[in-house]
Formats: structure tokens, C-alpha cells, sequence
């Protein structure tokens, strides 16, 4: 998922989007334990979509604090 893909999602769906995401990393994980993971990159790919919304949430909270200065 690009950067302006979950730019343009509400900020309530890219909660949704992030906790799916981690419960997806946290099944992988659980796959890679138990020897059943075939496609390590999925590790790799689910960890760094999770970093993107976070850093896109951190984004909008810190806009809404400065206009809340203003």
C-alpha cells in the first residue's frame, strides 16, 4: 500500500488498517516460529506498512496540535 493510499483514508480507517496489520505480523510471526512461513519478505513488507501508518497518524496528531495553537 503507497504512502498516498493511506494518506487519503480517514484517520479511523487507518486504525482499522493498523490493527490488522499487526494482528497479520503477529500470525507470521507465529509462523516463523513454528517453521510454516515460507515468504520471509512478508515479515520484512507487513512490519514497514505498519511503520508508514503510524508515522502518518503521528503526522495528522502533530498537525491537529499546532492549529490547536494557532
Amino acid at each position: 500500500m503507497a504512502e498516498e493510499d493511506i494518506r487519503s483514508f480517514p484517520t479511523a480507517e487507518i486504525q482499522a488498517r493498523l490493527n490488522d496489520a499487526r494482528e497479520e505480523l503477529m500470525r507470521l510471526r507465529f509462523q516463523l516460529s513454528s517453521g510454516e512461513l515460507t515468504d520471509f519478505t512478508r515479515l520484512r513488507i507487513t512490519r514497514r506498512k505498519i511503520a508508514r501508518m503510524l508515522t502518518i497518524l503521528r503526522e495528522r496528531q502533530l498537525a491537529a496540535s499546532t492549529e490547536g495553537e494557532q
